[in-house]
């Protein structure tokens, strides 16, 4: 089974196709952690900027998509969305494997961890840092893909546009400009 992770698209048309591309086509459902359309004030919209387009792809996508608000994400957005986003986060079981999905602007990761050790829960994903990252407490993996499109990550080795997926239960991450799988440190 293949879980798709992604996050932070911010808007960007041509980084969905490359993510889709590359990882997402054969997933069996697609985890969005948030900030799907927009980009706010803090970044400028780059190249492949086209958040109606994204809008159009995201509601065609034909593998299920479960999508959580980010702290870019806006009332406005829902009215382009098919898709509900979902908030402050969702939860999901699939195959026995359950997850909470949050951006992570709400709550931290160790909060979320915290939730992740209390409901007995496989996976934590979420976004908002641009940094793709992973973190085991106990039984509960946080996961984050990073982000396809302004990535943040202080290590020169992971500053680079990301996304994710889960592969029988075990995180990867791939950089979207090489198509080169990456190693996340725990």
């Amino acid at each position: 089974m293949k879980l798709g992770v992604i996050s932070d698209t911010h808007g960007n048309l041509a980084a969905w196709e490359l993510a889709w591309d590359l990882v997402l086509h054969d997933c069996s459902l697609i985890f969005h952690c948030g900030d799907a359309l927009y980009h706010g004030p803090k970044f400028k919209p780059g190249e492949g900027y086209e958040a109606g387009a994204l809008a159009q792809a995201l509601n065609a996508c034909p593998v299920p998509l479960i999508l959580v608000r980010g702290n870019a994400d806006s009332e406005v957005d829902q009215l382009v969305l098919d898709i509900p986003a979902q908030s402050p986060y969702a939860f999901a079981q699939v195959e026995g494997i359950r997850l909470l999905v949050s951006h992570g602007h709400l709550f931290s990761p160790e909060e979320l961890l915290e939730r992740g050790q209390l409901w007995n829960l496989d996976f934590v994903l979420t976004g908002h840092t641009h940094v793709p990252a992973q973190r085991r407490v106990g039984s509960t993996l946080h996961v984050n893909p990073g982000t396809t499109t302004f990535p943040l990550s202080p290590e020169p080795a992971l500053r680079r546009r990301t996304c994710a997926a889960l592969l029988d239960g075990e995180p990867h991450w791939w950089d979207l400009d090489t198509g080169e799988e990456l190693q996340v440190p725990r």
